[in-house]
């Protein structure tokens, strides 16, 4: 590590850095911290904030350490294909726009998946909640496992800190700024977080530039001159993971499922006053998202441009390129910003996480209304008593699940179960497209041996279970072909052929002839 940039400092750095979020968290939180104010903000969130601040939580710590690692490490997303993925988010913005935010608004939903309820029933009310809870959980513990290496290697290993007391750490201070303001805090530090996230981008890129004595056309022309600058990929055909159009339509798909079914990213747009506003929220967001990803890939390539000038190794796990380069090879300024910007890419995205797992329970398993729990005549229940249990709760369950992570100790057993997890977005596909695009309704119980299971849990379990085979043996039965992102859709295809193989066609027959017989 660079000299000047001890642990010690380093320590300093983030405590002041924290102390800022404390302090925000105070502020958007001192007039009343109630249910409405913690899971939406009162909806009086100013879109121009909270566009800002989804580009820190899309981004993540994952984006942070291991997009610009990937730009050289040859296979999927090498050079600068990753764009093909991020132009299609913006079709995937699109629909989320026009179809998505005006349903959500005009249903004045809290979860989004309080939508499935009302159009489908309590199974899939609840099918849908858990697959995002179980989805979320294991992802934001993921991207938080990565970056407490990092924090472990390089901030608390050298003053002899265990693993367990790095991850509680990171984990009580997302707690203690999160806890009274939720989502109107949120909406402030993610706005924070990112502009730390892209100046520590920036600066990086800043300081290669000195080290390799050029200005900004210079490190331009050095990146089209190298091997990392080729944006499409068309040659390769459908066996090829850079692929144009699985690249392209993948992307599309992850913006519709994971954003815009996840109520981690639409709790923020929920969370102002109209869908209007929703709506140029979701425009600016993705023209700013655009630009911070080319600013990640550009990193990418030229710290592997500088690594090969100065003959520097490159490490066997392309994740750790960044760090190593900004932490021992450049000023230790650059090494404060990536520091600072490490923290607000894993932060930008727990935070999130936490509040929306937070209010998903509370909303569509607790069924917290106005003033009782579901099923109560006596006492009122302490509502707000109830949510700080629930986010004290999942705050542990984090923790637990990072640990679990720390004794698998596999790295490629851990990312295996984070793509697991991402199986879970399939039924919400196919659960979410056959709501909008059908009229039909699912029967609620089928008889599988004698014992009568609710169909919709039927469906939701076995479209995964069928994506994750197909997935593992498709190259060897489709002639090297695999799905990568676009298992998503077939996921979500089986989900959506479930559910229309197990409708019940009578009861539209009948509501058809009761509404000819009206208008007779």
């Amino acid at each position: 590590m660079n000299d000047t940039l001890t642990p010690g400092l380093i320590i300093i750095i983030i405590a002041a850095y924290f102390a800022v979020l404390v302090g925000i968290s105070w502020w958007t939180s001192r007039e009343d911290s109630d249910n409405e104010s913690f899971f939406l903000g009162g909806r009086k969130s100013p879109w121009p904030l909270v566009a800002l601040g989804m580009v820190g939580a899309t981004l993540s710590g994952v984006t942070f350490i291991s997009v610009p690692g990937a730009v050289g490490a040859g296979g999927a997303n090498q050079a600068f294909s990753y764009m093909q993925l991020v132009f299609g988010y913006l079709l995937g913005y699109v629909f989320i726009a026009t179809v998505l935010l005006p349903l959500y608004y005009r249903l004045g939903l809290t979860s989004i998946y309080e939508y499935l309820k009302d159009r489908l029933g309590r199974h899939a009310h609840k099918i849908g909640a858990f697959y995002f809870l179980l989805s979320r959980t294991i992802g934001a513990a993921f991207r938080l496992f990565l970056v407490a290496i990092v924090l472990q290697e390089y901030v608390t290993g050298p003053f002899g800190l265990p693993f367990f007391v790095t991850v509680a750490i990171t984990i009580l201070l997302i707690w203690l700024y999160t806890f009274k303001g939720g989502i109107r805090t949120i909406v402030y530090t993610d706005t924070l977080q990112t502009v730390c996230m892209l100046l520590a981008a920036g600066m990086t890129v800043y300081y290669i530039g000195e080290a390799l004595e050029t200005d900004l056309s210079g490190m331009v022309g050095l990146i089209q001159n190298s091997d990392y600058g080729q944006v499409f990929f068309f040659e390769g055909g459908w066996t090829d993971p850079n692929n144009f159009f699985k690249q392209f339509f993948s992307g599309a798909l992850i913006t519709i499922v994971m954003t815009g079914l996840d109520q981690d990213m639409m709790q923020k747009n929920l969370s102002m006053p109209n869908f209007r506003d929703a709506q140029k929220n979701m425009a600016a967001f993705s023209i700013v998202l655009v630009f911070a990803n080319l600013l990640f890939l550009a990193l990418g390539a030229l710290l592997y441009i500088y690594a090969n000038s100065v003959g520097l190794a490159i490490p066997e796990a392309s994740d750790q390129l960044y760090p190593s380069i900004a932490l021992r090879n450049l000023p230790a300024a650059a090494g404060i910003f990536f520091i600072l910007g490490l923290v607000a890419a894993a932060y930008s995205s727990a935070d999130s996480a936490l509040t929306a797992l937070t209010t998903s329970f509370c909303v569509d398993f607790l069924g917290m209304e106005e003033r009782r729990a579901p099923g109560l005549d006596g006492p009122v229940v302490d509502k707000k008593q109830q949510r700080l249990y629930v986010h004290i709760g999942f705050s542990v369950l984090l923790f637990v699940v990072i640990m679990s992570f720390s004794l698998i100790g596999d790295q490629a057993v851990i990312t295996s179960l984070f793509k697991a997890a991402g199986y879970t977005y399939g039924p919400l596909l196919g659960l979410f497209a056959f709501g909008l695009f059908t009229r039909l309704r699912v029967r609620e119980f089928v008889s599988v041996g004698g014992v009568r299971v609710p169909a919709l849990v039927i469906v939701c379990v076995l479209a995964p279970i069928i994506s994750i085979v197909v997935d593992y043996y498709s190259a060897a039965l489709l002639g090297g072909f695999q799905f990568g992102f676009l298992i998503l859709a077939f996921n979500g295809l089986l989900t959506f052929l479930g559910l229309i193989a197990l409708s019940d066609f009578s009861a539209v027959a009948e509501r058809e002839e009761e509404a000819v017989g009206g208008r007779r």
